[in-house]
């Protein structure tokens, strides 16, 4: 046994603590890395008794992958190991690597779900870390961002852990060479196509020229951010609820805050969106959002990557998980109605209140049927005691109405299209009060 990777045995049964009955699902692309981890756990099945289930993603751009699953699956079966593998048969428009991450962690998970699994192990080494954290920092990202990533991360009904975070790639492959582990060679990560292979080429190896242990460097380094950003969470959480619910950041007490909790406010917004994937978030999008909190239009956006979209309307900034198309529609109103935007408009016998939530018409001011529907372009409507009319833009926004809810809000027309009401914000000159002759009561709720 190689001398060096003793420390991955000694993590995994002194500190992670194996114990009999524990499942784990091993991310296993029969590379040098995870077949060293998968002959490691082999030889701890021998004293512990743990299940492992290999999975195995083909991510189908390489002619040698259908091979390199066939060699994988033949060396699980004569190890009487579980085996598990999919293949990628399409990518979107997004990021390759982002996107195959993204598909590649979902089918762990997937597993983990499956088998009732304890831990999901990953590969990853000292040599991933330090270009990890390099490309961060030259990209620009997060407190969290910048430690790179933890050796084990609680996922809560599991843990995410990377046992080989202590050994570099050549620990590794000296350990696989010695112990005779068969493994596959991507010749992908030969090339300097892809960032991390440009970093892996040419700034690790200056790294190791200057220092052999300078891994362990950065996962000093990487410890005592995660330490720091621990602290200051502990200070966001003080405040964080103060000013961000719901996903929506309320402006006026966001600006109340220091500078610094202000700013990792919008960074803990951001990790809660993205999770452990903060590789596809930077500076420019922290900057985006500190442009769109300071804004002085009332209602503005931005979108933010995987189809994000932060909305700000007046004093709150709202944070959607999808861009969502409007919707446009136009519905009879008979006795009742059901709309689009989760509200209900009724005929009623009786109402209490005037308000703009109940309508009052009278039949010889109208021509039935009733319609409700969605904004048009150049729509106006016909005011009580003012000349002529306005723009349903323009009481929009007196009403501070969010821009992103103004495509859907309902508008309640005659067979003539003269708009009568606009519920829960305004009424026409053709709705009566309390005490006038009506003949119908509409009511939004």
């Amino acid at each position: 046994m190689v001398m060096k990777m003793q420390k991955v045995f000694d993590f995994l049964e002194r500190e992670l603590c194996l114990k009999d009955g524990d499942v784990i699902v091993l991310g296993n692309s029969y590379g040098p890395d995870s077949m060293a981890l998968l002959d490691i756990l082999l030889k701890i099945k021998k004293k512990i008794d743990i299940s492992i289930i290999v999975a195995h993603v083909n991510h189908n751009v390489r002619r040698e992958s259908a091979k390199e699953k066939e060699d994988l699956e033949a060396f699980c079966s004569g190890k009487n190991v579980v085996f598990e593998s999919m293949i990628i048969e399409q990518y979107g428009d997004d990021n390759f690597e982002n996107e195959a991450r993204n598909i590649r962690y979902n089918f762990f998970e997937d597993l983990v779900r499956k088998y009732n699994a304890n831990y999901l192990f990953t590969a990853h080494h000292g040599d991933d870390l330090i270009e990890t954290i390099i490309m961060r920092i030259v990209r620009g990202s997060t407190l969290k961002g910048y430690s790179g990533f933890s050796q084990i991360v609680d996922m809560n009904n599991y843990k995410i852990v990377r046992p080989l975070l202590g050994v570099t790639k050549d620990d590794i492959v000296m350990y696989d060479d010695k112990n005779n582990i068969p493994y596959a060679i991507d010749k992908t990560n030969l090339k300097d196509k892809h960032t991390r292979n440009r970093y892996r080429h040419v700034v690790l190896p200056f790294l190791k020229k200057e220092d052999p242990k300078v891994h362990e460097k950065f996962i000093k380094f990487s410890k005592t951010l995660q330490e720091y950003d621990e602290y200051i969470n502990k200070e966001i959480k003080r405040s964080i609820s103060k000013v961000y619910n719901d996903k929506k950041i309320e402006i006026s007490k966001y600006l109340e805050l220091d500078p610094l909790i202000q700013k990792k406010i919008i960074y803990s917004i951001l990790e809660d969106i993205y999770k452990d994937d903060l590789m596809i978030i930077n500076d420019n999008h922290v900057k985006l959002m500190k442009m769109l909190i300071k804004s002085k239009k009332a209602n503005a956006y931005i979108y933010l990557p995987h189809n994000i979209k932060a909305v700000k309307t007046y004093d709150i900034i709202t944070i959607s998980d999808s861009v969502k198309e409007s919707v446009n529609y136009e519905i009879e109103l008979l006795d009742y109605v059901n709309l689009p935007n989760g509200h209900s408009i009724e005929k009623v016998d009786d109402a209490l209140t005037n308000d703009n939530n109940i309508c009052r018409i009278a039949n010889s001011d109208i021509v039935y049927p009733l319609y409700v529907r969605t904004r048009k372009y150049g729509d106006r409507m016909k005011l009580k005691r003012v000349n002529g009319s306005r723009r349903i833009k323009d009481i929009f926004i007196d009403a501070k109405i969010p821009l992103s809810e103004r495509d859907t809000w309902p508008i309640v027309v005659d067979s003539c299209d003269k708009i009568i009401w606009i519920p829960g914000i305004k009424k026409s000159k053709f709705t009566k009060q309390k005490n006038e002759s009506y003949d119908i009561i509409l009511r939004y709720d």
